[in-house]
């Protein structure tokens, strides 16, 4: 699979030309290090923000036979050196209405949950407080199933619409698809969220803003702040907790290269400034193998890599 990526990676043939006309923005070897948490990776070979839901569709149904990526908002991602093959497609300002009726939220797949969050709490919506810490778009928390504080984006999601990789819309309906697990959806992976419809409760304004404030400190005491990560690097295994076995094996403030272990919270991966994607990688690759020879336990990647190393 990696050298059928390098040789599209590598053709000479322009893969801009090959694309239907489009009304959004369509970048050419476009640097992906400053779209994402981390700040590391290559180019995307074609990045493309489509102008709307038309747009994109008219994108996949004549779209070449390359790889296909879909880039949300960079907080959850490991882009490696070698850059992203194909096309990266990012939900921009055509995806990024927010719409009520009484406590239903109509979201585009563009929408940051803090963005979402702080709207709610606007008009009195609660049930998405515990979305107000999580970084990211409603497209990539539905393709995480992204969670916090007990919750998850499946217990809110009523609908959602998507558009498949052959440029065909569809309308899910959660409750008669098993489409989620733990920090993972089941749908194509090529399948793009456009927009959701989410079900919340009537709240008051400031007992929401208040709890969002709790959740707030609570991440500044807890979790590295004003620093590139990503997040939460591993997925809890089932009945632990990934920082504790982490922290056991000795992690703690750990570097590797220019990447560390943060030493506030050791499920983080932390860009000290001119670490590269291999050398973050290669930290949580190093981490994986120590927790499974310490303890039994295979910790898996929260975070999602993309792209192929760099030559």
């Amino acid at each position: 699979m990696k050298t059928i990526l390098k040789k599209f990676f590598k053709s000479k043939t322009s893969l801009v030309d090959t694309l239907p006309p489009l009304r959004g923005k369509v970048i050419a070897n476009c640097p992906l290090n400053k779209k994402t948490w981390f700040g590391v990776g290559g180019c995307a070979e074609v990045y493309v923000e489509p102008a709307d839901i038309d747009d994109l569709c008219r994108l996949l149904q004549f779209m070449p036979s390359v790889p296909l990526t879909i880039l949300g908002g960079g907080s959850n991602v490991l882009i490696r050196d070698g850059g992203i093959p194909g096309i990266t497609i990012h939900l921009g300002k055509g995806f990024h209405t927010i719409k009520f009726d009484g406590t239903t939220i109509v979201c585009d797949g563009g929408v940051s949950l803090m963005e979402l969050a702080r709207a709610a709490a606007k008009q009195g919506v609660s049930g998405f407080e515990f979305l107000s810490g999580i970084p990211g778009t409603i497209g990539g928390a539905v393709r995480m199933n992204a969670g916090a504080h007990g919750k998850c984006l499946q217990d809110v999601l009523t609908s959602l619409m998507v558009i498949t990789g052959e440029g065909e819309i569809r309308e899910i309906d959660p409750n008669e698809t098993e489409m989620f697990g733990y920090r993972k959806c089941y749908l194509p992976s090529d399948w793009i969220f456009v927009r959701a419809v989410l079900k919340g409760v009537e709240g008051k304004s400031a007992n929401i803003l208040a709890t969002m404030e709790m959740y707030k400190q609570q991440r500044h005491n807890n979790q590295p702040v004003g620093v590139k990560t990503a997040g939460s690097t591993f997925k809890n295994p089932q009945g632990l907790q990934a920082w504790s076995l982490i922290d056991k094996a000795g992690f703690r403030g750990y570097r590797k290269g220019g990447a560390m272990v943060s030493d506030k919270h050791t499920n983080f991966l932390v860009n000290l400034g001119d670490a590269t994607a291999k050398d973050i990688e290669s930290l949580g690759e190093e981490i994986r193998q120590k927790v499974w020879d310490d303890f039994g336990v295979e910790l898996e990647w929260e975070v999602k890599k993309m792209g192929i190393e760099k030559e």
